[in-house]
């Protein structure tokens, strides 16, 4: 496989699927996990339904769910991408930085 692969910015919103421009293994990755991703998407919306208000960080749901990062993160971004979870816009220290507190839209 010779072909370069453009690098995503830092900046670049990230996406909720694997876009073309992605190696081949991510593709893999993404056909393998796919049959899981529902059920992934509920685990993850029910844990921040069930914390309500208080919310949680993306760390606080992998830990919560036992659930790793690369696995936790992009299942939050399609519930955001689909309008389900929302910012908060509160703010708790993780690892010593600020991290996003993210919340269920209310009604939903």
């Amino acid at each position: 496989m010779s072909e370069i692969y453009e690098q995503d910015s830092l900046f670049d919103p990230a996406p909720g699927i694997v876009g073309h421009a992605h190696p081949e293994t991510s593709h893999i990755a993404a056909s393998e996990v796919e049959p899981r991703t529902g059920t992934q998407r509920r685990r993850v919306l029910d844990y921040l339904r069930e914390v309500g208000d208080f919310g949680a960080t993306d760390s606080e749901i992998q830990t919560a769910l036992d659930m790793n990062g690369n696995t936790e993160r992009p299942r939050r971004i399609e519930l955001v991408s689909a309008g389900r979870v929302v910012d908060s816009t509160k703010r708790r220290i993780v690892d010593g930085r600020p991290a996003i507190v993210w919340e269920v839209k209310p009604n939903d």
